[in-house]
């Protein structure tokens, strides 16, 4: 079947179920996806429940119940399918919506995967608010979620935008009044939230020399422009969307000169915003990418329910829960960005890695991962194994490399997928983030066999 036959196939059995169970994952994408998914469902007079699950692997399973309702499995379960077999779930209480490499397996359950039809840059959340809108085109008004979900799992980094069938639901959010999108906008996070000049030091995509990773260098370079107010008449420092069109020229002309100056590409600087009017100015909700992170720090500490709350509008207890969550999730990747750098990594030919233990939240690995990269050097993918909590015999290992890396052929999905499977274990995600889990008698071997899969990518 076609992407929309098989939109309407899984639209139209949901809303032959009596009740429905939707089971997600904990990151950004899973949270938007499982609000998006469960709103469609109650607006329709259905009952629905919903299960996070931070992976889909036989311990979580018991999680998933043991009744009539129609289980749908929202980014994740495509690759597990096996599992939901040896769990006894027959073909026709399942559905599977996903965006990850499908597994095959016996029991045929009725799939929407955008894989399948060559969208390689649409996110679970994209899939769930099509099911949505096909469900009942009111649903429009869930295209913001979707937004959330399609950038917070990086789906607008290689283009600096979301492009295909994810830049047709921004239309959908800008056609009913949830989203703004702003073109040739300076690709940088933080463009609501932080102090221009931390945004800009935080950026490293592009790396801008002088300025990345240097916030007095920020600091110096936008003074010297002399045009640009950096506070308010009451001493706070601006933010990115407030300054004003010509403002904003002054400042981005400035840098592409900086870029020039360096032998540095500037294709990079631009990128299409995701804003939403309707939320508070200088808060996380404001835009898709800092909306992201606040989700993405409830689900990381066990509290995806809340980021669904606040996905579904509570801005008072639920919100402030979350706002909490998201300065604690900043504070312990801070540490543990300062122990990766304070310790010190391994640098292989292809890679460069390091095992943090216990130390740190397996869950947290990976966003610390792509933070340390920025610093390090950005020409080698940067592995982080460590201990998860819940399981004494198991390593997980996170991966995450950049938009560069992946146009010179670098997949860590294949790489991850490849080296975990020979090792008696398993691994998934996108060519630039990826993760796994392998036995810990692997560990001392594994970070190798990867390197290897890396140079053979390269070659």
């Amino acid at each position: 079947m076609g992407f929309d036959a098989d939109i309407c196939a899984v639209a139209e059995k949901i809303l032959d179920a009596d009740r429905v169970t939707v089971i997600s994952h904990i990151d950004a994408d899973g949270i938007t996806s499982e609000a998006i998914l469960a709103q469609a469902v109650a607006r329709a007079g259905i009952h629905v429940e919903t299960v996070f699950v931070r992976q889909l692997e036989p311990l979580s399973m018991r999680h998933v119940p043991h009744d009539d309702s129609l289980k749908v499995f929202i980014d994740l379960g495509a690759g597990q399918q096996n599992l939901l077999v040896e769990h006894g779930l027959g073909e026709e209480e399942v559905i599977i919506i996903d965006h990850h490499v499908r597994q095959d397996a016996e029991t045929q359950y009725l799939q929407l995967n955008s894989l399948d039809h060559g969208h390689e840059k649409l996110s679970a959340a994209g899939l769930g608010y099509f099911v949505a809108r096909s469900m009942d085109e009111t649903n429009t008004d869930l295209a913001k979620l979707a937004v959330v979900g399609n950038v917070g799992d990086m789906m607008a980094r290689e283009h600096c935008g979301l492009i295909g069938p994810a830049r047709r639901i921004v239309d959908d959010g800008v056609a009913c009044g949830e989203i703004e999108a702003i073109t040739q906008d300076l690709n940088c996070y933080g463009i609501s939230t932080r102090p221009i000049h931390i945004c800009l030091s935080y950026n490293d995509d592009p790396h801008i020399p002088g300025l990345s990773n240097s916030a007095d260098g920020s600091l110096r370079f936008l003074k010297n422009l002399r045009t640009v107010e950096l506070r308010h008449p009451d001493g706070r420092w601006r933010v990115w969307e407030e300054l004003d069109v010509e403002e904003k020229r002054t400042v981005m002309s400035a840098l592409v000169q900086q870029l020039i100056a360096h032998n540095e590409p500037v294709d990079r600087l631009f990128g299409e915003a995701y804003l939403f009017p309707a939320e508070p100015s200088q808060t996380p909700l404001r835009n898709a990418s800092e909306f992201a992170t606040l989700l993405n720090a409830c689900g990381r500490w066990a509290r995806a329910p809340v980021g669904g709350a606040v996905c579904r509008g509570d801005r008072g207890v639920g919100y402030r829960e979350a706002e909490h969550m998201l300065r604690h999730h900043r504070s312990i990747i801070r540490d543990l960005v300062s122990y990766i750098h304070d310790t010190g990594i391994e640098e292989l030919s292809h890679l460069q890695h390091i095992h943090v233990g216990d130390r740190f939240p397996d869950t947290i690995v990976g966003i610390g991962a792509g933070i340390a990269l920025s610093k390090l050097n950005w020409q080698k993918p940067i592995l982080i194994m460590c201990y998860p909590p819940d399981d004494p015999e198991l390593v997980k290992a996170s991966m995450r490399t950049n938009e560069r890396m992946v146009s010179r052929g670098i997949d860590l999905q294949k790489a991850l997928l490849t080296a975990s499977e020979e090792l008696g274990g398993a691994g998934g995600g996108h060519r630039i983030a990826a993760g796994a889990f392998i036995p810990r008698a692997a560990e001392k071997e594994f970070a190798y066999r990867v390197n290897e899969l890396l140079k053979n990518q390269c070659a």
